[in-house]
């Protein structure tokens, strides 16, 4: 692969500490949600941060998708539901839900487009049989 950039992060104190990006644009307090052990659910988690991610590469690799292959739609939206569960022998795994909603064209257009993306987007390929990606299409 030739790299075209390199995010960096640093997270002290794992779910109960602070994730700070090299330049500080990202500066976070994360704390365990109520959910999972923790005191309240005002804080970012490492799931969440996750979602936010998964959900704006996919949208970009959709958005990509539709340039290339001069499809008009609306504006595009993807929620990323970002789950956490205990797996067998003591780990813990994770399952997404992305719902993506394509305005504008037919269902069966959106599915296409929606299954495209997911070739595309780098999130998808990193976690291409590792964990269950469910993906929800809409057209409304």
């Amino acid at each position: 692969m030739k790299v075209l950039y390199t995010a960096e992060a640093t997270a002290t104190g794992g779910r109960n500490g602070q994730v700070k990006s090299d330049n500080g644009v990202l500066d976070l307090q994360v704390r365990a949600p109520k959910a999972m052990g923790g005191g309240s659910d005002d804080y970012t988690n490492p799931e969440q941060l996750f979602a936010g991610g998964y959900a704006a590469c996919f949208d970009s690799a959709l958005n990509h998708t539709i340039r290339l292959e001069k499809v008009n739609t609306g504006e595009t939206s993807v929620t990323a539901k970002v789950s956490i569960g205990p797996l067998e022998g003591g780990a813990f795994g994770l399952e997404v839900e992305l719902a993506v909603n394509i305005p504008d064209v037919s269902i069966e257009e959106a599915r296409r487009l929606t299954e495209r993306a997911h070739q595309v987007c780098p999130y998808s390929n990193a976690t291409r049989n590792n964990i269950e990606v469910r993906l929800v299409t809409t057209n409304n």
